[in-house]
């Protein structure tokens, strides 16, 4: 029991950031019916700027975290109104070329200025573990999920009691309406693309210190975190939330008491999307597409 309940706190953890990246993911789908490929890079490169600012120049943790978070803000609203938006009235096929593009590029551009050898990251976190009634939890874990938490609720806060977070919901799921009404459609998108990539940023900052630091990093998580967005439903917020806990939770407990399938977790993973995909396309918590014949 003991054991069980130290590997459920650990896929909490590892949950709460698929939960993020996914959250990241749903954003950009509920607003222009896509998925970015690019998400993962985006927030590859915003860790390896906390980085830069943390080893390089000596910035406090705290600093380094909210100017690598605001740089992947900004630089995700640049790259909408520059490269996406041009794009936006052509077809959809097109976009998710742009951004598979995207995500050689800024790989690329990674490996260029911080070269492909990989480097720890520095945890603000002890790394000795703590007791509490006899179970031993990760003080990193602990903070992962605390961190994860605050995220996730301060979207659902954003979403559902303030007017930029309705006025970016608005233009999402009505653009016509919402425009008659005096949104700036335009502008919620590009908001909409920068707090995903801040978002995203905030989770490739918190599975740096589990990982060493190199451009491809984020490759395998973004594949966990689309297969969350897949199970709880790619245009459900909540459900990006559940499906990355309990995928996360799910892949911890296999990984304990399932040795033979430990390094199997990614293919495990995405024959999960593709059950999905075909039993339940909606996902637990998406909406059911309905149309007439």
């Amino acid at each position: 029991m003991r054991d069980f309940v130290e590997q459920v706190v650990s896929g909490l953890a590892a949950g709460g950031i698929y939960a993020s990246l996914a959250l990241a993911l749903v954003l950009i789908y509920s607003a222009m019916g896509l998925v970015n490929f690019a998400q993962g890079e985006f927030a590859m490169f915003a860790t390896f700027i906390c980085w830069t600012l943390l080893v390089s120049l000596h910035l406090p943790y705290v600093l380094a975290f909210v100017l690598s978070v605001a740089a992947a803000f900004g630089g995700a609203m640049a790259i909408e109104r520059v490269i996406i938006r041009p794009f936006e009235k052509g077809s959809q096929l097109s976009v998710v070329i742009v951004t598979l593009a995207l995500l050689a590029v800024v790989n690329s551009m990674a490996g260029a200025i911080w070269t492909y050898v990989p480097k720890p990251f520095p945890s603000p976190f002890p790394t000795k573990p703590i007791e509490l009634g006899g179970l031993l939890f990760s003080i990193l874990d602990m903070s992962v999920i605390g961190v994860s938490v605050v995220v996730l609720i301060l979207m659902y806060l954003l979403f559902n009691y303030t007017k930029l977070g309705l006025a970016m919901r608005a233009a999402a799921l009505y653009p016509e309406v919402a425009e008659l009404l005096g949104v700036r459609t335009g502008l919620m998108l590009g908001l909409g693309w920068g707090l995903a990539s801040a978002v995203g940023a905030v989770s490739g900052i918190l599975v740096a210190p589990n990982l060493f630091l190199e451009p491809n990093m984020m490759q395998g998580v973004i594949i966990y975190a689309f297969a969350a967005a897949v199970l709880g439903g790619i245009d459900s917020p909540i459900g990006a939330v559940v499906g990355g806990l309990l995928l996360g939770v799910a892949l911890a407990l296999i990984g304990a008491y399932i040795p033979v399938l430990a390094d199997l977790r990614l293919a495990i993973t995405l024959g999960l999307i593709v059950l999905v995909l075909v039993v339940r396309p909606s996902g637990l918590f998406g909406r059911h597409q309905v149309s007439r014949v």
